[in-house]
Order: structure tokens, then sequence, then C-alpha cells
């Protein structure tokens, strides 16, 4: 099995869209008016409006709702990160250095989703970054 993709439901997707793209530097394809994706190797980042859904029924997915799932992207420097996102994002912690060796940054969306940001700095930190074998 292999995650592939993580999907947002938006009331704005063009806000949503112009979001990621700054704070990620990834540039999203627009399949729709209602649908877009920023791609990476191994997953998405897919952002939708709730009209894509529409059809599985009304009350499926409620945008902007969010209260425990934390979207964490590993960057090769998050203080220079922070700089980029601190422009575009409300920041909820600056940058420090966590007990576990992951130096983090964490932020908010447009739609209130808790993001990470985070750069390994232990050498304990970036071997658990090593990808899984089998």
């Amino acid at each position: 099995m292999q995650l592939v993709s993580l999907r947002m439901m938006t009331e704005n997707v063009d806000r949503l869209v112009q979001f990621y793209e700054a704070v990620t530097g990834q540039v999203a394809t627009r399949y729709t008016v209602d649908f877009a994706e920023l791609r990476w190797s191994a997953v998405a980042l897919a952002i939708g409006h709730p009209r894509t859904m529409a059809h599985m029924g009304a009350e499926l997915v409620r945008p902007a709702a969010n209260q425990s799932v934390i979207v964490e992207f590993l960057v090769d420097d998050v203080d220079q990160v922070f700089e980029r996102v601190r422009q575009v994002a409300e920041v909820v912690q600056e940058p420090i250095t966590q007990p576990w060796g992951n130096r983090s940054l964490l932020c908010r969306d447009p739609d209130g989703t808790l993001l990470n940001f985070f750069t390994p700095v232990t050498a304990e930190a970036r071997q658990r970054q090593q990808p899984a074998e089998g």
C-alpha cells in the first residue's frame, strides 16, 4: 500500500492553491475551477471544492473544519522556509529545535489547517527520515 494523495476541501480553491504555491514553491496543476493538485515525486496535495464531492452526499465533507490533522513538509532548511512562510501565513510557532531532533515551524493555512515545516538536525532525526526497506 502507498499513500499517494492528501485532499483538502475548501470553499475558496483559488485562495488555498495560491497559498500552497507560495509556501511550497510548487506550481499547481488546475484540472478544473474546482480541483487542483500540487505534486511531489511520491505524493500529491489535492485541493478541491465541496462541489466535487456532491454526488456522494452533501454532508460528506466540511471545509475549514480540521482540528486533528497536521500536514507536515520535510524541508532542507526550515529557517529559510520561515522567511517565505511568515509573509503569507499565520505563524503559530517560529522555528524551534524539538527534543526529538527536528527543527520545526508551525503555521496555519487560510482554512486553519495546521502545517509543520521541519528539518531533521540530529543524526537520529535524519535517520528516521530514511525510506523504509521493503
